[in-house]
């Protein structure tokens, strides 16, 4: 299928962003980050069309649903809002140097879902639990805020990296990137938001389960983690606002969180449970 096929492309266009972003860091050449971001948005632009020609293929094979039904269509989404995010922070920042850290999260859920043999890109009728006008709404928040918290999964890094400079010691990128105080806030910015859209997800999600299995919370493994997840980050808003931490420890936090969401997201997919077919 044609969308297939864009979207095993759009692999190497993302890869193609990161190495230039790498390079404007190494060589100091602007130059490199302008085509970095040229190619970014390319990579963005033909992820929406293949999306897009996935979601008409489907209604033409009379199946007719959104693609976010499977690990194959939720790593591409995946991709999609996280460089979607990215793009809008770098618009707004003027800073090129966090492509080269949030990038490789993009190339590596495309590459993923495109060339893993465990993973099926083909369309799929949705399973009785997934035929729900929720489906859209409960994923689209789930992974915006998946999204927003890979990006501080990244400026965390990143964070960690600069503050190598504090010992005489920044290494290769570490004198390329921003102050580690605009990393900091960058960072809280993105837990914010990854906090606030991953409550609304649950939200949607109780309310989908409701209407599905007739129950609002069943502590199955995904909802468990997924409200380990919200816990973790919401520790993080609490250091950040009532014990005033900043900084290193905020950083280290949010590196767990996330690993807390990737689990969320593969990990309890070989847990068996009511979201066992997340897997397929």
């Amino acid at each position: 299928m044609i969308n297939t096929a864009i979207l095993s492309y759009v692999t190497f266009i993302y890869f193609g962003a990161f190495c230039f972003y790498l390079l404007m860091m190494v060589m100091k050449r602007p130059v490199m980050g302008k085509i970095a971001t040229i190619i970014a948005l390319a990579g963005f632009l033909a992820n929406s069309a293949g999306i897009i020609l996935r979601w008409v293929e489907s209604h033409k094979l009379g199946i007719g649903h959104a693609p976010f039904s499977n690990l194959y269509e939720s790593l591409i989404f995946f991709a999609w809002t996280i460089i979607l995010i990215y793009l809008l922070v770098e618009w707004r920042t003027k800073t090129r140097s966090f492509g080269a850290f949030v990038t490789p999260l993009a190339f590596l859920s495309m590459a993923y879902a495109s060339f893993s043999p465990s993973i099926s890109s083909r369309i799929q009728p949705l399973v009785p639990a997934l035929k729900s006008n929720w489906l859209i709404a409960h994923v689209i928040t789930c992974f915006f805020g998946y999204a927003a918290f890979g990006i501080s999964f990244a400026l965390s890094i990143m964070y960690l990296i600069k503050g190598r400079e504090a010992h005489g010691n920044p290494g290769l990128l570490g004198q390329f990137l921003p102050g580690k105080s605009i990393l900091d806030e960058l960072n809280y910015q993105m837990v914010i938001i990854g906090f606030l859209m991953l409550t609304l997800g649950i939200i949607t999600g109780s309310v989908w389960a409701h209407s599905a299995w007739g129950s609002y919370w069943s502590w199955d493994p995904k909802e468990t983690w997924s409200l380990i997840t919200w816990i973790v980050y919401a520790l993080v808003l609490h250091s950040r606002l009532v014990r005033g931490w900043r900084g290193k420890r905020i950083a280290v936090i949010s590196l767990i969180g996330f690993g807390c969401v990737l689990f969320t997201y593969f990990g309890v997919n070989y847990l068996a449970g009511l979201h066992s077919y997340a897997k397929s």
